[in-house]
């Protein structure tokens, strides 16, 4: 039997995300977001729901650090508002915005947490969007590094691990679409190439905000892109099924277009010829530019497609889910947790990057959070979900694969996007009526796997 032990010096963390638990929404001179106003009409969230108070985390930011100092964490990851840090998204920085973060990181770091900062969580101010459309500009990436500078400069006295873009595909082939997207800004555009053009002008704006943080940084720092790419689980771990997994990784999801160019400077071909007329416009130098140096890769995974070999002319297929197969409460959220070991094996070994540190930056699952009588959240279901997922974890990094750390999304239940304040993710139950706080069986359980450095 396994005990189950990481190494020392194994990373424990917790995530958030400035627009999911910020609210604050006009204070101190911000500006709307895109998500504010995508929010702001009927139709586009659960019940209406918006972000514009969320989890009041803008003044209740001690108390939360606190409940952080309580489960043992001493890493947190966190993304930083660009409508709060420059409210028209280019030009005149808010002091006051920026304020706010130099408070919340002095606060981690007497605590003795580590701030890993994610400077963009799709919240792009909607000054941008209505001057030249977002994304679906070039004019994006520039105003993006500039934004990075500023807030480089400000706080990389305080900060050391930056993170740039969360999520690629989410803002982009979400927030943008033939049909109406779920994301904001909600935009409606002609081609399939208008919304593949989105994610490499935001693949550009990886490259150069990578630039300005190294140019920027007062200290050595370490840079992070954070991508939830598709995984590729063989059904059996056989010699066929996994080399059908590690040829169907270029070709799942977007993984071709975005983690690719990211990693090895080059779409995938495999995936631009699947794309044919809807592949992007690459100008000269785009994939110089994309493909900068990193320090850490940060992996989003929450579940997986299987995958074995067939007799066709891929040499793959991807399987669906039987009926009666367990997720929990999202549509997509099947429960896969093998997910995680492939996760990083495909990185070591199909984009050839055994070298680069990796880091869970999210993982962790929605469930039906019930108060009890006794005012109790006995969320079994999320114990079990993270407990198997570990194991994937440990199993990487016992094989040798450079996984230095896990964030589990989320530190505190919050505004789940198009699902507004509908699904709980967090360790922490939030009252939105009281704004209390009410830690949940798993942030027990969770603070027990930090004290002991192992799967309790």
């Amino acid at each position: 039997m396994t005990s189950y032990q990481f190494p020392e010096g194994f990373l424990w963390g917790a995530a958030t995300a400035a627009y999911q638990i910020e609210g604050a929404a006009q204070e101190d001179g911000r500006k709307p977001s895109v998500w504010d106003v995508f929010s702001g009409i009927w139709g586009r969230t659960r019940n209406g729901d918006t972000g514009a108070v969320a989890c009041d985390h803008y003044h209740r930011y001690n108390d939360d650090v606190k409940r952080m100092v309580e489960l043992g964490i001493r890493h947190y990851r966190f993304s930083i508002a660009w409508p709060r840090v420059i409210p028209d998204g280019r030009g005149q920085v808010n002091e006051a915005g920026v304020d706010f973060y130099r408070r919340l990181v002095d606060c981690l770091l007497e605590n003795g947490i580590t701030p890993h900062a994610t400077l963009f969580h799709w919240d792009s101010p909607q000054a941008l969007e209505k001057r030249y459309g977002s994304w679906r500009s070039r004019e994006m990436a520039t105003d993006f590094a500039d934004y990075a500078t500023a807030v480089v400069e400000r706080l990389g006295d305080r900060i050391t691990h930056w993170m740039t873009l969360n999520e690629i595909v989410c803002f982009t082939h979400m927030g943008y679409g033939i049909l109406t997207p779920q994301h904001a800004p909600g935009t409606r555009v002609l081609r399939g190439k208008d919304v593949w053009q989105t994610s490499h002008h935001a693949l550009l704006a990886h490259g150069m905000g990578c630039q300005a943080i190294r140019a920027a940084s007062p200290r050595p720092c370490a840079i992070a892109l954070v991508d939830n790419p598709s995984i590729t689980v063989p059904i059996t771990e056989s010699p066929e099924d996994i080399a059908a997994a590690q040829k169907a990784f270029h070709t799942c999801g977007t993984n071709g277009g975005i983690i690719f160019p990211a990693l090895t400077g080059q779409y995938s071909p495999v995936y631009l010829e699947q794309l044919g007329r809807d592949a992007p416009t690459i100008q000269d130098g785009d994939l110089d530019i994309i493909h900068q140096p990193l320090d850490t890769l940060g992996l989003n995974i929450y579940t997986g497609t299987y995958v074995r070999a067939v007799d066709n002319a891929r040499g793959y297929e991807f399987l669906d889910y039987p009926t009666g197969y367990p997720r929990l409460n999202m549509p997509w959220l099947w429960i896969v947790p093998e997910a995680l070991y492939w996760g990083t094996r495909h990185v070591s070994q199909v984009l050839d990057k055994s070298d680069l540190p990796l880091l869970i930056t999210e993982n962790g699952c929605a469930a039906e959070d019930k108060l009890t009588a006794q005012g109790e959240i006995l969320d079994s279901d999320r114990i079990l979900y993270l407990r198997q997922y570990l194991k994937s974890v440990h199993r990487a990094v016992t094989e040798g694969y450079p996984l230095q750390g896990y964030f589990l999304w989320s530190l505190m239940d919050n505004f789940e996007w198009s699902w507004g304040y509908d699904r709980r993710f967090g360790l922490l139950y939030i009252d939105y009526r009281t704004q209390r706080r009410i830690p949940k069986s798993s942030f027990h359980w969770y603070a027990e796997c930090i004290r002991q450095n192992r799967i309790a």
